[in-house]
């Protein structure tokens, strides 16, 4: 089929929208299928649209609803569509109508949605090509935290953490991800100089940010909120364990009994189960044993199946 797949983000953004969009154009062509990926739909004739994002791809929706009302509209839920736009935003919400199928990127998602749109609706686990797992530093307790620097992402939750550890402690941060604002860099430069265990390095290549994750002991993800985070999906086919914040998008990704979680915002309990993962080798253990029974979920193989049955069910 003739696919138009739509993502907000710019060709120049290395967003984990952005990323789930070029890889489910390198899976779809594997399926044989001819893929144009488009910020927004230029009207050109397609026999399925697919679209990330209900609130700032509503546009594209509504204008090949209107073109091609009988033809198949999937839409690729996000967590800030989950835990926020299809909550109050009256454009999100008749995307969510508008939509022969809807995807989300983890189990918990479902949950979000009204009852009568659940039985639309597909769980899709991203996927990643497989990592190899790099010796870690022998010299301190590395940790890592990746992505951009936003708000919602709650990045310096990490660096806070820092000045709660013991003495003892040689842990040392490493954060990856670019500055979208001014006033992010400034505050990553001013905990640099305030916090010597922690080290913003900016944005860099895709693969030099998976071989820092490679290497680390934890990956730390402090987001207030999660759609079902690519970054998590490499820290487990890496075998590095996760530290999260207990929100939904996390638990789906996770588990619901996954012994890493701290409350959201709370730099205390993030500082102790920091110092916990260090310090209890039979606590780490557990974490890197609850993280390899989840590993499946993050094969290509997996999510090329998943989009194989979902495009047969839109053909049928």
């Amino acid at each position: 089929m003739k696919i138009a797949l739509i993502t907000p983000a710019r060709p120049v953004a290395h967003s984990g929208n952005r990323n789930t969009a070029l890889r489910w154009s390198m899976l779809l062509r594997d399926l044989g299928h001819r893929i144009r990926v488009q910020t927004a739909w230029d009207g050109a004739n397609a026999d399925v649209m697919i679209a990330l994002h209900a609130r700032r791809s509503h546009d594209s929706i509504a204008r090949f609803a209107a073109a091609f009302p009988n033809r198949p509209l999937v839409l690729m839920l996000t967590g800030t569509d989950l835990y926020g736009d299809i909550r109050v935003d009256a454009e999100a919400q008749l995307s969510l109508e508008l939509a022969t199928r809807l995807v989300v990127l983890q189990d918990e998602g479902l949950k979000e949605l009204p009852r009568r749109l659940r039985h639309k609706t597909r769980v899709i686990y991203q996927s990643t090509q497989p990592v190899k797992k790099a010796a870690p530093l022998k010299s301190r307790f590395e940790i890592c935290i990746s992505g951009h620097l936003r708000e919602v992402k709650d990045p310096f939750r990490l660096a806070a953490a820092l000045a709660h550890l013991p003495p003892a402690s040689r842990i040392r941060a490493i954060q990856v991800g670019g500055a979208l604002k001014k006033s992010m860099e400034r505050e990553a430069r001013q905990w640099m100089r305030r916090e010597p265990r922690y080290r913003w390095i900016g944005e860099v290549p895709h693969g030099a940010a998976v071989r820092r994750l490679a290497r680390a002991r934890l990956l730390i993800i402090s987001s207030r909120l999660e759609g079902g985070a690519n970054v998590v999906t490499e820290a487990l086919a890496a075998g590095v364990p996760v530290i999260a914040s207990r929100v939904a998008g996390n638990v789906g990704m996770l588990g619901r009994d996954y012994a890493g979680y701290f409350p959201p915002g709370d730099e205390r309990a993030l500082a102790r189960l920091l110092w916990r993962a260090e310090s209890a080798p039979k606590f780490y253990a557990e974490l890197k044993r609850q993280c390899a029974a989840r590993r499946d979920l993050t094969r290509p193989r997996r999510e090329k199946a998943a989009l194989r049955q979902l495009m047969h069910e839109l053909s049928a």
